[in-house]
């Protein structure tokens, strides 16, 4: 996966309706994502054999295996003169609904479909969908995701960075791969980190049933002759894994009603693609959406860091970097052979949309993106970002309100929670410096590629430019004071209303206590479903609300490549952390965030490293919690000893602790 920043300039271009730039009807379109109109879906209503008014008619193809011989029936061109919109055409002019059937009256148009507007868990409601969350019936408005790409392109990272962003949007999201498929079947096949390459059953035609099984107990790893496109004797075997997956993927959706479902693999042909379009057509009678999302790289250095990520792989551990290199240069070369991008061959196929994310993120080309679904995705691919850079997350210092266990207000810090904001800004400040030193040790110590005529370093040293850094905070009082010491010369400081508290509405300046004694009804709602409860009065707001409105803050998180720090509240922290750290909704609630603690987060290629550091009043100095042995750490620059950790501070991301505020 690609470890370097992405460039400085993003450029997104979109065309719908069928119509490209150059051919009539292209746009750029910038950062703002592709357009949102949906093209109505022109197949009838499932099983009812015919065509809706103002529909075109879409064959329904037989089932088949994903690349069969025969070259799969192109889908019919798109009518142009159909309206961008999900709703059937009418039969004749709207009126009137009747309260009751009139005598001899034709009754009203029934349809099998329905409206696919946005549904966004705890801020929609309707009948069939009283939570906000997808209706099992409404199967228009979920999304499959295909990968589409060659090795060492990112999908399986960019499909676990967007799954993790949908799931903590409270979309139910779930990341289906063949290669986990494979590696779970009793067949000693194929490597056991890599996908296998796509391609048509050759061993059929050769008349060989049954691929002869390759013993590979001993070896996890295969030279590149292993990933050639015409290797017959795990031809049959990957077909049947991959349409096992993708089975897998569709009984998720439309059985146990869950809302996007990812598949994770190369899908490089025409041909295959075209066969899980149609798969998944055949089993949901046309209404599931399909996106396509292939991850393309041309850039010469950033390939030479994505090999590099590659080598130190486990395929290729303890391997000679020479030869480890020039193998995986080979087995990319062998999928080269028969790999063919997304083109105009596939945008005049009907209902086809896709996304093409270039030099991660550099450039993002969205081609008719249909459903809310799908426009969430390209907003977050559209703040892409991959510099290597820290996130530290802590809650303001104790202030007045929180020595009397009050919630919500504006007090300021009480004169411990001062002396915490001093000994803060001294330690990030010592944290940068460390981080400085680190990156260039690194950037020292990897192995030099084979320089590319068009490589060129990020620095004339090779080395990458130091991150800047960025203090925001709530636009409450205790928030802001926790900020005071930083230096503005040297740290951009800004106020964000995002990540005030959770609003706690009438229950304001109470404590938990006066509300369980004078409200107890409501204590126990609370209690019951902590995501879901929302404070009663003006500004009462549930977790899904504080979730939602940290949206922003989340992307503009993924997209800048500067150093940052979120001074928030015990809600806001939490939930900041949950999306960092992959938490599910239940632990959301749960997960403890004391004051006096502070979070640190680095992006990776492979996902997020984290570390907690807890505040010592006696040193005024952080000690790092030791994630195994639970004790501190970590120094202060003036060689204080480490101390113990106190049990009750002890942190682990895998294992939330309950916390009943």
């Amino acid at each position: 996966m690609p470890a370097g920043p992405a460039g400085p300039t993003r450029a997104t271009e979109a065309a719908g309706g069928g119509e490209r730039a150059g051919h009539g009807g292209g746009a750029e379109i910038g950062m703002r994502g592709a357009r949102g109109a949906a093209l109505n879906s022109p197949a009838s209503g499932p099983g009812s054999g015919t065509s809706t008014p103002g529909f075109t008619a879409l064959p329904l193809l037989p089932e088949r295996s994903l690349s069969e011989s025969s070259e799969p029936a192109p889908r019919p061109l798109r009518n142009k003169s159909m309206a961008l919109t999900d709703t059937p055409f009418a039969s004749s002019q709207n009126s009137p609904r009747l309260g009751a059937q009139e005598a001899g009256a034709v009754p009203p148009m029934e349809y099998s479909r329905h409206a696919t507007t946005l549904d966004v868990p705890g801020l929609t409601r309707s009948r069939v969908s009283p939570d906000g969350t997808i209706a099992a019936r409404d199967v228009g408005s979920k999304l499959v995701i295909v990968m589409v790409g060659l090795p060492a392109r990112g999908k399986s990272y960019i499909t676990k960075k967007l799954a993790r962003y949908l799931n903590w949007l409270q979309h139910e999201t779930k990341i289906f791969n063949v290669g986990n498929t494979r590696r779970q079947s009793h067949h000693k096949v194929g490597p056991a980190s890599h996908p296998l390459p796509d391609s048509p059953v050759l061993g059929a035609a050769k008349g060989l049933r049954t691929p002869p099984p390759v013993d590979l107990e001993s070896d996890t790893s295969h030279p590149a002759s292993f990933f050639e496109p015409d290797n017959v004797e795990t031809a049959a075997l990957r077909e049947h894994w991959a349409l096992q997956t993708l089975d897998e993927l569709l009984d998720w959706v439309l059985k146990e009603n869950g809302s996007i479902g990812i598949l994770d693999a190369t899908n490089s042909t025409v041909r295959r693609r075209l066969s899980v379009l149609n798969r998944v057509n055949d089993r949901s009678n046309g209404e599931l959406k399909v996106l396509f999302l292939e991850s393309v790289c041309d850039d010469k250095e950033l390939l030479e860091q994505n090999i590099r990520l590659k080598l130190s792989g486990p395929d290729y551990k303890g391997h000679d970097p020479d030869v480890a290199l020039a193998d995986f240069r080979m087995r990319v070369h062998n999928y080269e052979k028969t790999y063919e991008t997304i083109a105009e061959e596939e945008e005049a196929m009907d209902g086809f949309q896709y996304v093409k994310m270039i030099n991660v993120g550099r450039k993002v080309v969205a081609y008719n993106t249909q459903g809310f679904l799908a426009g969430q995705a390209v907003f977050f691919l559209l703040n892409f970002n991959l510099a290597e850079r820290q996130i530290w997350i802590t809650r303001h210092g104790e202030s007045e309100d929180n020595v009397k266990g009050r919630l919500g207000g504006d007090a300021s810090l009480s004169p411990k929670g001062v002396r915490y904001s001093a000994a803060l800004a001294k330690f990030i400040s010592h944290q940068r410096a460390e981080f400085r030193r680190r990156q260039l040790e690194a950037v020292a110590r990897r192995p030099r590629l084979p320089h590319r005529p068009h490589s060129m370093p990020v620095t004339p040293n090779g080395e990458p430019h130091e991150p800047n850094f960025c203090v925001w905070t709530s636009m409450l009082n205790r928030s802001i004071e926790t900020a005071k010491y930083f230096d503005e010369d040297a740290y951009d400081i800004k106020q964000m209303r995002m990540l005030n508290e959770l609003g706690t509405g009438l229950y304001d300046g109470m404590t938990y206590d006066e509300i369980k004694r004078k409200y107890p009804a409501e204590f126990a709602a609370r209690t019951a479903d902590k995501i879901s409860y929302r404070y009663p009065g003006v500004g009462g707001e549930s977790y899904l609300d504080v979730i939602n409105r940290l949206r922003p803050v989340i992307t503009e998180v993924e997209r800048m490549q500067d150093h940052v720090l979120l001074i928030g509240h015990r809600v806001v922290a939490r939930v900041l952390l949950a999306y960092f750290m992959n938490l599910g909704r239940r632990a959301i609630a749960d997960l403890d965030v004391p004051l006096n603690t502070l979070w640190v987060l680095e992006p990776k290629p492979y996902g997020v490293d984290w570390a907690v550091y807890q505040y010592d009043e006696e040193r005024e100095w952080f000690y790092k919690v030791d994630q195994h042995r639970h004790h501190q750490t970590t120094p202060a620059p003036h060689d204080v000893p480490p101390i113990r950790v106190p049990s009750q501070t002890r942190v682990k991301a895998t294992d939330a602790i309950l916390n009943r505020g």
